[in-house]
């Protein structure tokens, strides 16, 4: 299990983020002079250069958001002119994207972001800029609340279904709720048949209970593998004539029945996350019941990765893994291995836990044993995470995190000569949200803070 260093802080990370930052600046400049984009969005790496992969266009927006982020942590105007000029023009298509489940990735990473430094007073106030971000995102998160699968019960009303149809309820926390959270922020009205309004932060939280109930186990012996709180199931499938829930599923991960730790890695960072909204939020009907909810699947999932990832906290791509049993029995008594024979490690997931770890910490208060646990839980993923091996110093690899996994059942992930498994590669939402951690760890160091949803900023409290 991970070994948590209680003694590490954000400020003695500065180092460590002072040499990532200066080689993600290399790599966004590097893939924006080398990556044809006629051929479609980059997605992950093979030998060491980003190509595309044909599913949905899921990961434009890590690439203009990446620049995003890399100008908010060095303030080079290059990375903000990149980032303005690429979201103008090729963003567009994703706000009013009907077909996918994932706003959250494309628009809040972009819209979103140059939304957050402008209210920070980070890039100036510009009426017609401001005015073009707030319109994306009201847009973007009516687009993603319209994907609605109503369910039979009053417990939980419904789910914004996946891409697979409205059957599917994927565990992709962030990837749809940033929208809505954000689109509620702005005060936008989202109108249906009949001008009936449909709440964007109803719809959140009840997807929010959704996913908790279903997509996360809590050892209750919901099936025979049930045995231990904070399993996740990529995917829940249900019955759309009655709303029955059938079965859990796996679309990356390796079953139903095991645990994906990309798809645990989403849960962690998009109920801490979100926790830390409700918090601000005024009161609303049963927001107790939503906050419990919340915080219990968060504290479970992130138990959880605690509890099954390798000393320095990344996690190979699924806890139940055919062939990790090859590894020996103690496998998660020692360092992750990207170089073993039997199966890879998913260094996106730890770039994504981490930030849920650190953000569940604080919200508990570091001030409790429970909250310094994660706290620090997060910080040592991040002190691993940002070195040898994972941290890409070849200055001819696009990456910035290495042995990042896609899609191991489908077989897309790129096996080096010499290799039985994938290695040695990065993806487009790994290399984001390990900037994102990294954003997270500098402004704590600096005495600030850093969130999606500080509702202080946006529209209903701050003009």
């Amino acid at each position: 299990m991970l070994q948590i260093n209680g003694s590490l802080t954000p400020a003695l990370l500065k180092e460590r983020l002072s040499d990532f930052w200066e080689l993600s600046g290399e790599k966004v400049k590097r893939i924006d002079a080398e990556y044809d984009h006629a051929q479609g969005s980059p997605v992950f790496t093979v030998a060491g250069k980003y190509t595309t992969r044909g599913w949905t266009e899921w990961t434009q927006g890590f690439e203009f958001g990446s620049a995003v982020l890399q100008f908010d942590a060095t303030g080079d105007d290059w990375f903000l002119d990149f980032a303005r000029k690429n979201t103008v023009a090729k963003m567009a298509p994703h706000v009013s994207h009907f077909g996918v489940h994932d706003h959250g990735f494309n628009n809040t990473s972009t819209y979103g972001n140059l939304l957050r430094l402008m209210n920070e007073g980070r890039i100036a106030e510009s009426e017609w800029e401001r005015n073009f971000y707030e319109l994306a995102l009201k847009i973007s998160g009516a687009s993603q609340a319209r994907r609605w699968t109503t369910l039979p019960d009053n417990q939980d009303a419904g789910f914004i279904y996946s891409f697979n149809g409205a059957r599917s309820l994927f565990v992709h926390r962030s990837g749809c709720c940033r929208a809505l959270f954000l689109s509620h922020l702005l005060e936008h009205q989202y109108m249906d048949e009949g001008d009936k309004e449909i709440s964007l932060l109803g719809r959140a939280v009840q997807h929010g209970k959704a996913t908790a109930r279903y997509s996360i186990f809590y050892g209750e012996g919901r099936d025979s593998y049930d045995t231990e709180p904070g399993r996740t199931a990529h995917e829940c499938i249900f019955n759309t004539n009655d709303g029955q829930f059938r079965c859990p599923n796996a679309q990356q991960g390796f079953s139903g029945f095991t645990t994906w730790t990309r798809g645990l890695a989403w849960a962690m960072t998009g109920f801490a996350e979100e926790l830390e909204l409700l918090r601000e939020l005024p009161d609303f009907e049963h927001k107790d019941d939503a906050v419990a909810t919340f915080e219990r699947a968060a504290k479970a999932t992130c138990d959880f990765f605690i509890k099954h990832t390798p000393t320095d906290g990344v996690p190979y791509w699924d806890t139940g893994a055919p062939r990790l049993h090859k590894l020996g029995d103690d496998y998660l008594d020692r360092p992750s291995d990207p170089d073993n024979d039997y199966e890879p490690i998913d260094s996106s997931a730890a770039a994504i836990g981490a930030q849920g770890l650190i953000r569940l910490g604080r919200y508990l208060g570091t001030d409790s044993a429970a909250g310094e646990r994660y706290f620090h839980a997060g910080l040592t993923v991040v002190n691993h995470l940002f070195g040898k091996p994972y941290l890409s110093t070849d200055p001819e690899h696009q990456g910035l995190i290495l042995h990042s996994i896609y899609h191991r059942p489908g077989g897309w992930d790129h096996i080096p000569e010499g290799s039985e498994i994938p290695n040695g590669e990065s993806s487009m939402w790994g290399d984001y949200h390990a900037r994102e951690v990294a954003l997270l760890v500098g402004r704590l160091a600096d005495g600030g803070d850093y969130r999606y949803f500080d509702a202080s900023l946006m529209l209903c409290g701050s003009r």
